[in-house]
């Protein structure tokens, strides 16, 4: 198991390598705008999966992963020449849901807005229940001094 600073300074080091071999082009048509959110390592430094997002329709997001996919290999080789490692390690390309999963929690956070606004007005016209004021009080004592 290899030291995990050593692990994040490694795929800090191919996230760098893979977006700037992106950046400079594949000669992939179907590859369309791709952006490297993050790389993680194995502990062993054998694998490394690269997340990624696409900005574009989800036919973009499909030829995109298929041209990354292709180009593994190549985007391998490019990695090993610039580390310093005694192996190089696999690549593994994975869609990163980032963005999805932010749009579906501002949607949920705009539906909870609506909800306390609801919520909120209907407070402002509410009554009470029972009585107004619902504790019981001592009996007035009746004088019966006939």
């Amino acid at each position: 198991m290899a030291d995990p600073t050593r692990a994040a300074k490694l795929a800090d080091r191919i996230k760098e390598i893979i977006a700037r071999r992106l950046d400079k082009g594949i000669r992939d048509p179907r590859l369309g705008f791709v952006t490297i959110t993050d790389v993680r390592m194995t502990g062993d430094l054998q694998h490394a999966s690269v997340f990624y997002t696409v900005y574009g329709t989800e036919e973009e997001r499909a030829d995109s992963a298929a041209a990354l996919k292709a180009a593994t290999g190549m985007l391998r080789t490019e990695v090993g020449r610039n580390i310093t490692a005694r192996t190089t390690p696999s690549l593994e390309f994975i869609l990163d849901a980032v963005p999805e999963n932010a749009a579906r929690i501002q949607s949920l956070l705009e539906e909870a807005r609506q909800r306390d606004e609801e919520a909120r007005a209907l407070a402002r016209t509410a009554q009470y229940a029972g009585e107004p004021d619902p504790y019981v009080k001592p009996r007035e004592q009746v004088d019966d001094e006939d």
